[in-house]
C-alpha cells in the first residue's frame, strides 16, 4: 500500500472513533459545561434541627470567595465557640434569632496561656463584607485585663443591632484598611473598650460604661481622613461611675468624633484625656458637635479637642466618610 493510500485509511479510522466518542458522551455535560451551586443560606441550631451544631461548621461550609451573601441562620442559644471568619470567606452573614438569646460566648483574656490581646477574641472577622445582626458577642473573662470580644478587620462590615459585652478593650476594629459601620448596637465595657485603627461609623450605638476610665483609644493613621465616628448615639454608665474621659489617642494621628450624642454625668468636663505622658494629643483630632445631655458641656473641654462648625459636620455623612480607595454605600 502506497503512502497516499495509507494516509487516507489513517483519517478514516480517527473520524470513526472521534463518532464512536462523541455517541457515547451524547447528552452529557462536559466538564467545562457542569455548573456546581452552593447553598445560599445554612441554620445552627444546638439541638441538631438545623444543618449545623456549631457556628464555625457553617462558616468553614461557606463557599471561598463567594459572590452571593450566604445567611447563617443562629437559633436560640449560648454558642460558646471562638470563631474565625477567615479572609478567603466573603459576603458571610450571621443572623441571630434573638439578639439577648442567640449568644456567642468566649472567655480568654491576656495573660491566660498562650494569649494576648490581639488573639483573646471571641468572634475575629477576617473575610471582606461580613454582617451580622440580631445576636450578642461577648467575652466572659471578666476585668482581669484585655479580653476582646470583637476583633474586625474585614472591609465593608455591618454590625446591627447586637450586643457587644465585655470589660477591657471589648471592641476592636482593627486595621486601617477596614470600614466598618454598627448599626443600633449595645457596646459595654471598662477601659479603652473600643480601640483601634479602622475607619468607623456607630450610629444611633448605646455606649455603656462599666469603670471610671477611658472610652476610646482610636489609632487612626495619618493617612485616614476619619477614624471613629459617633452619630446621634448615647453615652450611659453603670451606678457609681462619675468619671468616663471619651477618649485618649493609642497613637499619634487618633481621631474620633461624637456628632449629636447624648452624653450622662458620668463624662468629665474635659472631655477627653492625653495617653501617659506622650505627646500623642499633639497630632491627634478629637471633636465633638451638638453634644447633649449632662456631660455634653463643652465649655471646660480640653484646649487641643475641636467644636465642630454647622460646615464642617457636613462633611460627616456615609458617603464621604466610607468612600476610600473604593465607594462603599452600606445598606440598612
Amino acid at each position: 500500500m502506497d503512502t497516499s493510500k495509507k494516509l487516507i485509511l489513517f483519517l478514516m479510522l480517527l473520524g470513526a472513533c472521534f463518532r464512536t466518542i462523541a455517541q457515547n458522551t451524547a447528552g452529557q455535560n462536559t466538564p467545562a459545561q457542569v455548573s456546581q451551586t452552593f447553598p445560599a443560606s445554612f441554620t445552627v441550631s444546638k439541638d441538631g434541627s438545623g444543618d449545623f451544631q456549631s457556628i464555625q461548621a457553617a462558616i468553614n461550609a461557606v463557599r471561598d470567595f463567594s459572590v452571593p451573601v450566604v445567611t447563617i441562620h443562629i437559633k436560640k442559644g449560648v454558642y460558646k465557640e471562638k470563631l474565625v471568619v477567615p479572609s478567603w470567606k466573603t459576603k458571610v452573614f450571621l443572623l441571630g434569632e434573638d439578639k439577648e438569646q442567640t449568644v456567642i460566648s468566649n472567655g480568654d483574656y491576656s495573660g491566660k496561656a498562650g494569649i494576648n490581646t490581639f488573639n483573646s477574641y471571641t468572634l475575629l472577622v477576617q473575610g471582606n463584607d461580613f454582617r451580622a445582626e440580631n445576636l450578642t458577642i461577648e467575652n466572659t473573662a471578666g476585668p482581669v485585663g484585655q479580653a476582646v470580644a470583637l476583633h474586625a478587620e474585614g472591609d465593608r462590615m455591618l454590625v446591627k443591632n447586637c450586643r457587644i459585652t465585655g470589660n477591657q478593650d471589648t471592641l476592636f476594629p482593627a486595621v486601617d484598611t477596614s470600614r466598618q459601620y454598627y448599626v443600633d448596637c449595645y457596646i459595654e465595657g471598662t477601659t479603652d473598650f473600643i480601640f483601634g485603627a479602622a475607619t468607623v461609623v456607630f450610629e444611633r450605638c448605646h455606649i455603656h460604661s462599666k469603670r471610671n476610665s477611658y472610652l476610646t483609644a482610636a489609632s487612626t493613621t495619618p493617612a485616614q481622613p476619619y477614624g471613629f465616628v459617633f452619630l446621634d448615639c448615647e453615652l450611659t454608665a453603670s451606678p457609681g461611675i462619675t468619671k468616663v474621659y471619651l477618649g485618649r489617642p493609642w497613637r499619634p494621628y487618633a481621631n474620633t468624633v461624637f456628632i449629636n450624642t447624648e452624653m450622662g454625668s458620668h463624662i468629665l468636663p474635659a472631655g477627653w484625656s492625653a495617653w501617659n505622658a506622650n505627646d500623642n494629643h499633639k497630632t491627634s483630632f478629637y471633636a465633638e458637635y451638638g453634644s447633649k445631655g449632662p456631660g455634653g458641656a463643652t465649655t471646660a473641654r480640653i484646649p487641643w479637642s475641636k467644636q465642630l462648625s454647622k460646615k464642617e459636620v457636613k462633611a460627616y455623612t456615609l458617603i464621604k466618610i466610607f468612600s476610600g480607595k473604593s465607594l462603599w454605600k452600606p445598606e440598612q
